[in-house]
C-alpha cells in the first residue's frame, strides 16, 4: 500500500529577520519579529507547520511568551504545530515545558570526514598560492584526524587552515599547536588547564619501569595498532615522597603517548552551592573527552577526594562520580593520577581494576642523582665541564630530585655573588647546608616507603 506523504511548511524565525519562510518562495506575512508576536502568529496559522526558533530560549523566562508556547504545545486554538529550538548551548528549560521537549545534538564530523577536510585545505592552499602544493604528511594524517575529533567541521577547518597557513607544511611538529588550538575552543570554563610543555623522556631520570610500560602501550592507546584482546590503557596512580617527581613524570606519560595533557585542579570545581561541585566535575571530564585523545592529570587527588561528613557529602557524591567515569568511558582519555598522602585515599579508589597500575616513585638512587645533576646542570647551560656528578650524587643520599635543583639554584645564586661561575663547591656547600624532607619527617617517608613495598610497582 502507498504511504502518503506527510508535508509541512518550514518557517525559520531569528530576532533581526523575524518569521520567514523556507521551503517556498510565497508571499511572506508581516510578522513583528518580536517573541510574543511571532508565536501569537504561529498560533493562529491554521495549516501545521514546522517551526525554527533561533536563539529563541532567552525568551522563555517571560510570562506571555512561556503561556503561549504552552498553549501551541497543549492544541488550544491552535494546529499541530511543532517548534523546534536551536541554539549553541541550551540550558534547563522552564519545567512547565521541558516534559514536552525532546532534546537532539547533532553529530559531530567523525575521522574520515575530518580527513578529507584536512586534504581539502591542502588543495585550498594550493589555489591561494599560485599551485604551490600544500605539503600534508601522510603517514600522520590519520593521528591529526583524531586529534581533530571533537571539533565541530567549521572549528576544525579553522585550526587546519592556521596549522597550515603558518608554514605550508602539516605534520607531527603541529601535533601541540594542534591540541593547544583545540583546547582553547573546548575548554572555556577554566575547569581545565592545558599544560603546553610536556617532557619528553629524556628530561626524566629514573622511572625506568613507567617509561617502558608506556613504550609498550604508545601504538594502542594512540589507534596506530589494534590487537585482538588488547585494551587500550586508561589510567596509572602515581605514589611517591614529595618533590621526586611525580608531576614531571605526568608530563612525561603525555609526551611518552605523543597527546596533550590537560591538568584538572579540584579547587576550582568545589562551589558553595548544592550540586554545582558535581556539576562542575562532569564538565571537567565532558571537555576531557572532547580533547581525546589526550591524558588528563589530577595532581595531589587525595587533596580533592578527602571523604568525610563536614561537606555535606561532597566529596562522597564528587568520588562516587569519578570511579564511574573511570569505569565507564570510553573515549582514549589516559587518566594519570598523582598522591602524596596514601593514607588520606578513599580505598575504593586503590582496589584493584580502578586503575591500570600504581607505580611508587621513590627517593632517586644514586645514579638517578647524577642523572638529575646532569640534566639540571644542562637545563641552565652550565658547562659540566669541572664536575665530579658521581660525587654530588654521593653527597645527597636521601634527596630529592626537586631539593637536588634547589640546590644548583641556591648554587647560582652563590656564585654570582662572588662573582664567579657556578663550580662544584658550591653545589656541594650547598648540598651540605640542605636537611632533605627525608631527614626532617624521617617517620613518615619512612612509613609511606614500607607501605608501597608490598603494594605496588617501584617506578624505577
Amino acid at each position: 500500500h502507498a504511504v502518503a506523504q506527510v508535508w509541512r511548511p518550514l518557517y525559520r524565525w531569528t530576532i533581526t529577520e523575524g518569521l520567514k519562510r523556507l521551503d517556498l518562495d510565497a508571499d511572506q506575512r508581516e510578522v513583528p519579529p518580536d517573541a510574543t508576536a511571532t508565536l501569537q502568529a504561529i498560533k493562529d496559522e491554521r495549516e501545521r507547520g514546522i517551526y525554527l526558533l533561533c536563539d529563541f530560549h532567552p525568551y522563555l523566562r517571560y510570562p506571555m511568551t512561556l503561556r503561549l508556547v504552552r498553549e501551541i504545545l497543549a492544541r488550544d486554538g491552535s494546529a499541530e504545530h511543532t517548534l523546534v529550538l536551536i541554539a549553541p548551548k541550551l540550558e534547563d528549560l522552564p519545567p512547565e515545558i521541558a516534559a514536552a521537549a525532546v532534546r537532539y545534538a547533532p553529530k559531530l564530523p567523525d575521522e574520515a570526514a575530518l580527513a578529507k577536510l584536512v586534504r581539502d585545505e591542502g588543495f585550498a592552499y594550493a589555489r591561494e598560492h599560485a599551485g604551490r602544493r600544500a605539503e600534508i604528511d601522510a603517514a600522520v594524517l590519520a593521528t591529526i584526524a583524531r586529534n581533530l575529533i571533537g571539533l565541530s567541521l567549521s572549528d576544525a577547518r579553522r585550526v587546519a587552515r592556521t596549522l597550515i597557513h603558518d608554514d605550508g607544511v602539516l605534520d607531527s611538529r603541529d601535533l601541540p599547536a594542534l591540541g593547544k588550538a583545540k583546547f582553547e575552543l573546548l575548554s572555556k570554563d577554566g575547569l581545565l588547564h592545558f599544560e603546553l610543555d610536556t617532557a619528553s623522556f629524556a628530561d626524566v631520570a629514573g622511572i625506568a619501569r613507567v617509561k617502558h610500560w608506556v613504550a609498550q602501550r604508545r601504538a594502542i592507546f594512540s589507534g596506530e595498532r589494534q590487537v585482538a584482546g588488547l585494551d587500550p590503557p586508561k589510567g596509572v596512580l602515581l605514589l611517591g615522597v614529595q618533590g621526586c617527581g611525580k608531576s614531571l613524570a605526568a608530563k612525561a606519560i603525555a609526551g611518552g603517548f605523543g597527546v596533550p595533557l590537560v591538568r584538572l585542579d579540584f579547587g576550582t570545581l568545589y562551589n558553595k552551592f548544592h550540586g554545582e561541585t558535581e556539576r562542575n566535575l562532569r564538565a571537567a571530564l565532558g571537555n576531557a573527552e572532547l580533547l581525546a585523545p589526550c591524558v588528563l592529570w589530577i595532581d595531589e587527588i587525595e587533596k580533592g577526594l578527602a571523604t568525610g561528613d563536614a561537606d555535606d557529602g561532597v566529596s562522597r557524591r564528587v568520588l562516587g562520580y569519578l570511579l564511574t567515569w573511570m569505569a565507564e568511558r570510553k573515549k582514549p582519555v589516559f587518566l594519570v593520577a598523582t598522591a602524596n598522602q596514601v593514607q588520606h585515599l578513599p580505598p575504593e579508589l586503590l582496589r584493584k581494576g580502578r586503575f591500570d597500575e600504581i607505580f611508587f616513585v621513590d627517593l632517586p638512587s644514586e645514579v638517578a642523582r647524577a642523572e638529575i645533576f646532569r640534566v639540571h646542570l644542562a637545563k641552565r647551560g652550565v658547562p659540566l665541564d669541572g664536575f665530579d656528578l658521581a660525587a654530588l650524587a654521593r653527597a645527597c643520599t636521601g634527596f630529592s630530585g626537586a631539593e637536588i635543583e634547589q640546590a644548583i639554584v641556591s648554587g647560582l645564586y652563590a656564585a654570582h655573588a662572588d662573582g664567579l661561575a657556578l663550580s662544584q663547591r658550591h653545589v656541594a656547600t650547598e648540598l651540605a647546608q640542605t636537611r632533605p624532607l627525608s631527614v626532617l619527617m624521617a617517620e613518615q617517608v619512612e612509613a609511606l616507603r614500607a607501605w608501597a613495598r608490598e603494594r605496588t610497582v617501584p617506578a624505577d
